[in-house]
């Protein structure tokens, strides 16, 4: 079996940066540049840029490319439309399921055309997507076509308060009036070059920013085209720890953490995107009876008031100590100085009220914390 990590287009401007690598999702990824605390700051005060090209990428074509694609997520995909005319498209953030209702993956969706759409997966999990996707089509038999394109997709992720001002220094497209979760197409070669770009006011900081798609074999030059422009409004590299702690702080779920093919999106605080009224889809019967009998267990996130770092694993209690869950993520927030995570406890006001008292075990000392509905990089409401 081969083992090999495989690389980005980047890979060699991150060695060139001396960035610290680590193997991610089956890439030799980078982790750090300046330091996780560093980028993390610049992140949330001016700007950062990641390299996301470990993300995975299908197209789904055909007359029935949106029938299919409706069967196949949890959000209704008959709202989004593609760009026209140079103004912009819009994406949504999904779920797909299995039968039983276990998250495959969470997603995004962007509609390129009437029968065209492009699904945007996690890195670790591009064989079983898409393994998960043929066979729904398999079943289904519908008059589209899935297309593997990961290979020849680069991403890139510009993040912060000022990304849109770094943006604006290399190019003359209405990057700043894109909406959120919206996105533009513009012309071969209107964007520094690139034949195939699209960019897109999405994210996994709690900043705003544009992630931006293009052909590999232009990537090096897109990145050094915005590290250059974002030098003087403190924009930094960033790697795959700041992404980490960033998406944390906002209360993203990650998946294989707050997901897995075991949680469904009801118990992990999604039920935002699971539109039970759009037609049946892989999974909805089974999300109907858990939406109909409520979730046996929910999702939520905390602070830690005593000092210590909550991690993945650890157990949740009571405010008597006695277990009642387990933390799926936790960091020390740079922001708050403190202890945050999500975890997973009884579907119980007791113990998912904001405010409420939890515990978290670490190695036998119960640390205090309570419930907190996040962003916690944002004063509490």
């Amino acid at each position: 079996m081969d083992t090999a990590l495989q690389t980005t287009p980047l890979t060699a401007v991150h060695r060139a940066l001396g960035a610290k690598m680590m193997p991610f999702g089956g890439f030799d990824m980078p982790v750090q540049y300046s330091g996780i605390l560093d980028e993390h700051r610049a992140v949330r005060e001016a700007a950062g840029l990641f390299d996301v090209s470990h993300m995975g990428e299908f197209v789904v074509r055909g007359p029935e490319a949106l029938a299919f694609v409706q069967g196949l997520v949890t959000n209704d995909a008959s709202k989004l439309f593609a760009p026209v005319a140079g103004s912009p498209g819009r994406a949504m953030y999904t779920v797909m399921c299995h039968a039983h209702g276990g998250a495959v993956d969470d997603l995004l969706v962007y509609r390129l055309g009437e029968d065209e759409f492009l699904l945007v997966v996690n890195a670790a999990n591009i064989e079983k997507d898409l393994a998960h996707v043929l066979a729904e089509h398999r079943r289904r038999g519908p008059d589209c076509t899935v297309e593997n394109i990961s290979d020849n997709v680069a991403l890139l992720a510009l993040q912060g308060p000022k990304a849109f001002d770094v943006l604006e220094q290399v190019t003359d497209l209405p990057v700043r009036s894109v909406p959120y979760y919206h996105f533009l197409r513009p012309e071969p070669g209107a964007f520094l070059g690139c034949q195939r770009a699209l960019l897109s006011h999405t994210g996994y900081t709690g900043e705003q920013g544009m992630e931006i798609y293009c052909e590999p074999e232009k990537a090096a030059e897109v990145w050094t085209a915005l590290t250059e422009a974002g030098a003087a409004l403190g924009l930094k590299p960033a790697g795959l720890g700041a992404r980490d702690t960033l998406r944390l702080e906002a209360g993203f779920a990650l998946y294989g953490h707050e997901l897995t093919d075991d949680v469904n999106p009801l118990e992990a605080g999604l039920g935002w995107v699971v539109k039970l009224d759009k037609g049946e889809f892989t999974g909805s019967e089974a999300l109907r009876q858990v939406k109909e009998a409520g979730p046996r267990r929910k999702l939520v996130g905390f602070v830690v008031e005593d000092r210590g770092v909550p991690r993945q694993g650890y157990a949740l209690t009571d405010a008597d100590g006695q277990p009642i869950g387990e933390v799926t993520s936790g960091t020390q927030s740079p922001t708050l100085g403190q202890g945050v995570g999500l975890g997973f406890v009884p579907n119980d006001a007791a113990f998912t009220t904001p405010g409420s008292a939890l515990g978290v075990d670490v190695r036998g000392r119960v640390l205090k914390a309570a419930v907190r509905k996040p962003p916690f990089h944002k004063p509490a409401a």
